[in-house]
């Protein structure tokens, strides 16, 4: 597909080696809403370009097809790239639209990895700062505890942050929570940056726990 004009000027101003996420923030900002320029963008199949495009969508123009057809350009970049984007648009555009939620909460089950992936990263983010609310939690870490180990490691992530974020927030799941990172041992052998927690659940809990009296 031959860019528009508009759509050509903006793809030449993104550099793969120098342009940062700040600097698409910056154009997204200018541009606000965008909804054919962002189609435009994304057709270029490249990751920064769809990085911007996802920020300049139109949710209104999102539905289930529009979102599979979306899933399946993101699967054809490798394991980092499609991760982020799809984390990038569930923060940016589906977690943001009523009509979208109740689609990523059936998305459990979904043949999409990537789709399974968005609905425990969201369960996790519905956690985030202490929400405990949720009356989903004991179905949940069910779910963690039977399926985790079985899961593509796209999903077994979001599966083992959403346990973590339980256990953080949650006291009376906390233990249960880390002897699913016991049993598993998923990302025991991880090594992380300095400073950066690890996702291993029986450092990541206490970790993130301490942060939390700390701040007490």
């Amino acid at each position: 597909m031959k860019l528009s004009s508009k759509a050509q000027k903006i793809f030449s101003e993104i550099d793969n080696e120098t342009t940062k996420l700040g600097d698409l923030r910056k154009i997204a900002k200018e541009i606000k809403k965008d909804h054919a320029l962002a189609m435009e963008l994304w057709t270029t199949e490249e990751f920064l370009p769809r990085q911007l495009a996802i920020l300049i969508m139109d949710k209104k123009h999102l539905n289930q097809e529009v979102i599979d057809q979306l899933d399946n350009d993101i699967q054809k970049h490798d394991f980092d790239e499609r991760n982020h984007l799809i984390d990038w648009l569930m923060a940016n555009q589906l977690s943001k639209d009523k009509k979208i939620i109740p689609l990523m909460e059936t998305w459990k089950n979904s043949s999409s990895k990537l789709q399974r992936r968005v609905f425990w990263y969201y369960q996790a983010r519905l956690r985030w700062m202490g929400n405990t609310s949720q009356s989903n939690t004991e179905e949940l870490l069910d779910s963690i505890e039977k399926n985790l180990m079985k899961e593509e490691p796209e999903v077994q992530w979001a599966m083992n942050y959403t346990a973590g974020q339980i256990g953080k927030w949650q006291e009376k799941y906390r233990d249960r929570c880390i002897l699913i990172g016991e049993k598993t041992g998923l990302y025991k052998d991880e090594m992380v940056a300095k400073n950066c927690v690890p996702n291993y659940l029986p450092k990541f809990i206490p970790i993130e726990v301490a942060k939390l009296k700390k701040s007490k």
